[in-house]
């Protein structure tokens, strides 16, 4: 077979499965596989393929149509200018938690040498992505599970970042809050689905692990957390900024109003969905 019709056949098998973006994901795994882009695929179309590689390929297609992630599959995925490890155990970085980075270096422009605590920070997306906006600031990464503390450990690593250090701890666990204070800046991407709503989710977005996604009865468990525990670890003049859930920002705003925090902004994704509640410590 050539690589070519290899190509056309893994792209096949996804569009069969109902796969939303059967060619570029069918791409994706060919470049794993073979170790060539889209372009190279096409000068070479007509050679034959590896046949150990060919089997790779398929054995992947076929996960893919079983509904295993694109990026866990491939192991990594990009977000910002970083390419991140991601796998089985860890929430996969999105684009739309650019804003949520963007938004938090806006706030921190003024300050020459920020404190910042990323809460439940998973791959270290958000400490990773401001570390590298903000290189003069000190970012604490705090995530509780093991295998997403494995991913924090490798993705700074990996991306030598070394402004960020990484703390496995609770954040719902009110003692631990008591060892941070005088911070410049909050920033997290927390659990925000609610539980009533994880059963309906896309089959690999289930896939991803529910402690990441699950915000409980009404989604806020978190923010409550972050409102009562954290909030007041803000120095004077301290910002704080947090993902949020489609049609969450209001209530989000005002338990962040409610805990001192002034000049709330709101701030819209690239689908027009308030994507991110920001604010100042009074």
């Amino acid at each position: 077979m050539t690589l070519g019709e290899l190509y056309q056949q893994g792209k096949g098998v996804l569009f069969k499965a109902g796969n939303q973006n059967p060619a570029f994901d069918a791409v994706c795994l060919f470049q794993k596989a073979f170790g060539i882009d889209r372009q190279a695929l096409i000068i070479h179309s007509g050679d034959p393929a590896d046949a150990a590689k060919e089997q790779q390929y398929l054995a992947w297609i076929d996960e893919r149509a079983g509904g295993r992630p694109l990026q866990y599959i491939l192991g990594k995925w990009p977000f910002m200018d970083l390419t991140l490890q991601v796998g089985e155990g860890v929430l996969i970085p999105r684009e739309e938690t650019e804003l949520l980075v963007y938004t938090a270096a806006d706030l921190l422009k003024k300050t020459e040498h920020p404190h910042v605590l990323d809460l439940c920070s998973g791959t270290g997306a958000v400490a990773l992505g401001l570390a590298s906006l903000l290189p003069n600031a000190e970012i604490t990464a705090l995530e509780l599970y093991d295998q997403a503390f494995s991913y924090l450990n490798v993705n700074i690593r990996e991306t030598g970042l070394q402004n960020v250090a990484p703390v496995q701890l609770d954040i719902l666990n009110p003692q631990n809050a008591e060892n941070y204070s005088m911070l410049d800046c909050i920033v997290s991407n927390p659990p925000y689905v609610t539980s009533g709503e994880l059963p309906t989710l896309q089959s690999e977005v289930r896939s991803e692990p529910h402690t990441a996604l699950d915000g409980g009865a009404d989604g806020l468990v978190f923010y409550r957390a972050i409102a009562s525990l954290w909030l007041p670890k803000l120095k004077q003049g301290g910002a704080a900024a947090v993902e949020v859930g489609e049609g969450q920002a209001a209530e989000v705003a005002t338990l962040f109003q409610a805990a001192g925090l002034t000049d709330i902004r709101v701030v819209k994704d690239f689908n027009a969905i308030e994507r991110v509640v920001a604010g100042t410590m009074a």
